[in-house]
């Protein structure tokens, strides 16, 4: 499956169709949509009734069938509805080609971002996207439409594999690139980070991009997909193989001995429970990805996890009365 082609994929399509990704915290827009807002304004779903205020209230919003078993004016209060605006910052640094699964990290990331955007998407929605790409952050503007999925998905597969960037220069790292998600875009909606966090360290020590990914949880809603391979969990018994870092190009000859392969696989353990942690204490969602398994099946599943929790949420939610 090419990167293009994911975007129409009826299979994903499918799976898909009777899903959608809830959205429980405040937004932010303009138009009218079909995302409730959390506080009373111009819209179309009707909030309660209450006593009318000459002068103040607008005779078209009388409720009539109130006024007339009360004998008192009363009008219909209704709640804002606003459009979703979502963005998603795809990793796609060296690490992300590669794949040892069924397809490459970089596709499964790819139709991550294709899966949360059908997902969210209705009637006036509009989604984004930032990309971490050859050490810089690069910016797609946000748009809606099948048509502009179709632009988005061209413009990943345009995308080269190789890692080039001039001598000397500063590279962009996931945590610069959450930090530039931050700082451009400041209105609430729903945001996605797609990347393998490969660059958390795995025994102890600060993880660097936790300090803005908490600060993005802290306006928007997010939802972190991580990428894995099983490769990065641990190694099978081969003897001497050279390993080369997608990062720096360097190749290195390691002999993969029982304690070598030990050592390796506590390691990633370790590093995996880092990332774990780290976004638990950004109070974000998580959902896991392989490149071996079935990532749609996956999806699906924590979509259906995640609107049974915002229901029970919604369920908790006390009504304050008026």
């Amino acid at each position: 499956m090419n990167t293009r082609s994911i975007g129409t994929d009826p299979r994903l399509r499918a799976a898909l169709r009777r899903l959608d990704l809830r959205i429980v915290q405040r937004l932010d827009g303009l138009l009218h949509g079909e995302h409730l807002g959390l506080r009373l304004g111009p819209g179309s779903e009707a909030a309660e009734a209450r006593l009318y205020m000459p002068g103040e209230d607008d005779v078209r919003h009388m409720d009539w069938a109130v006024t007339a078993r009360t004998d008192t004016p009363h009008v219909r209060d209704v709640v804002a509805d606003r459009e979703l605006e979502s963005w998603t910052l795809l990793d796609l640094s060296p690490s992300m080609h590669f794949g040892t699964g069924i397809r490459s990290k970089r596709e499964v990331a790819v139709g991550a971002l294709v899966a949360t955007n059908l997902l969210t998407q209705r009637v006036g929605d509009r989604f984004g996207a930032h990309f971490l790409h050859q050490g810089q952050v690069r910016r797609w503007p946000a748009r809606s439409g099948k048509e502009a999925l179709l632009s988005l998905l061209a413009t990943v597969a345009a995308a080269p594999e190789g890692d080039v960037f001039a001598p000397g220069t500063d590279r962009a790292t996931l945590a610069d690139a959450v930090s530039d998600l931050v700082r451009t875009r400041r209105r609430r909606g729903l945001r996605v980070v797609v990347s393998d966090f490969l660059d958390t360290p795995a025994f102890g020590g600060e993880v660097p991009w936790e300090r803005p990914l908490r600060q993005l949880g802290s306006r928007h809603q997010v939802l972190v997909v991580e990428v894995v391979d099983p490769r990065e969990l641990e190694v099978p018994e081969v003897g001497d193989v050279p390993l080369r870092d997608p990062a720096t190009g360097r190749v290195r000859d390691v002999r993969l001995t029982r304690a070598v392969r030990e050592r390796y696989r506590r390691a990633a353990a370790s590093q995996r429970a880092a990332v774990r942690g780290a976004l638990r204490r950004c109070g974000v969602h998580h959902l896991v990805l392989r490149t071996d398994r079935d990532w749609v099946l996956d999806t699906a599943r924590f979509v259906i996890d995640q609107r049974r929790t915002a229901h029970r949420l919604a369920r908790r939610t006390p009504v304050v009365p008026r």
